[in-house]
């Protein structure tokens, strides 16, 4: 009998211990926008609905604005369980998956819904599945935007008026190759330290997304905003695969349910926000262009294709492009 209560005894703590284990799993999320980021929204829609609808057994903490890193090593924390979810531009990811890379090619999407198309298809779930293999669970890619261009020199209407520009890049090649091949002169600067770059004059320009134009205040450093479109940037949303392959059936379905209900809605309030956060810059004096010949941009740019092409093979880019 005494054994047997001890047995029954220890099968109860450890049921007991499971179901706190279970209880417990916190999500730590972080990335480097401002709170005032559509970002933040994101992040915040995913904590609400996974501790309302898991019952307060998941529960998550934000850390925005770069609180534990920067983008690579927010990339690098994930991957080593530091981290549970990331949230950064998929530019930061195409080291581990260069056909990623694809979608970061000037004017490869004419439309959000054709980016939308393709990140959350065949091909767009094609390329997910390769970061597993670097230990990441790719959840969804949320909108950061096409990017334009801002300067302080003047407005930005075609190819010519971008040579000679001192242009802050970020780790895409292939937006790095378009500034070269457009006669600017690339510098790949942090996100955080940009700001300071350009007021310091470290460089003269930039290209962001209207959101990140206006989150990160760039107004107050940047005199002209040329909306040149001339790269959609998605952002990637990833859970480190450990910890998502240890979490229950139902908690895993939970958090792709609700990751892509985030990502559905963050895109939305992109799309609806855009004109009045342009309005909101120009009424802080910042001189909105809007006249820009995309079609001479376009060809301008036609060899970063032909560059990725050559590094990567042609099978993505005419799967994007035929579709």
């Amino acid at each position: 009998m005494t054994t047997l209560f001890r047995t029954t005894c220890l099968a109860a703590i450890l049921s007991v211990a499971g179901l706190a284990a279970q209880a417990q799993t916190a999500l730590r999320l972080a990335h480097a926008a401002p709170e005032t980021d559509l970002q933040q929204n994101l992040a915040l829609f995913l904590k609400e609905q996974l501790e309302e609808r898991s019952g307060g057994e998941i529960t998550v903490t934000i850390f925005p604005q770069g609180q534990l890193g920067n983008d690579a090593a927010m990339v690098d924390g994930t991957r080593s369980g530091i981290i549970d979810v990331v949230m950064t531009g998929l530019n930061n990811m195409t080291g581990l998956v260069p056909e990623a890379g694809a979608f970061e090619l000037p004017f490869i999407f004419p439309t959000r819904a054709d980016a939308y198309a393709v990140l959350d298809g065949e091909v767009g779930q094609g390329i997910s599945e390769q970061f597993q293999g670097h230990g990441l669970k790719m959840l969804g890619y949320p909108e950061n935007g096409y990017r334009n261009m801002t300067n302080n020199r003047g407005p930005i209407t075609q190819p010519g008026d971008v040579a000679g520009l001192q242009m802050r890049v970020n780790n895409s090649k292939a937006l790095s190759d378009m500034f070269q091949a457009l006669g600017a002169t690339p510098q790949q600067i942090p996100v955080a330290e940009l700001y300071t770059a350009l007021e310091t004059g470290v460089v003269d320009a930039q290209d962001h997304p209207v959101g990140i134009v206006q989150s990160f205040k760039f107004d107050e450093v940047q005199d002209y905003l040329s909306l040149t479109q001339h790269a959609y940037s998605a952002l990637a949303l990833a859970m480190n695969l450990n910890k998502f392959n240890g979490l229950s059936e139902e908690h895993q379905a939970l958090v792709q349910e609700v990751a892509t209900e985030a990502v559905a809605m963050q895109r939305g309030l992109a799309q609806d926000r855009e004109e009045e956060m342009l309005a909101d810059l120009e009424g802080k004096g910042m001189q909105i262009n809007r006249d820009v010949d995309a079609a001479a941009f376009q060809e301008a740019v036609r060899p970063v294709w032909d560059g990725f092409v050559a590094q990567n093979g042609d099978a993505i880019v005419t799967a994007i492009t035929s579709r």
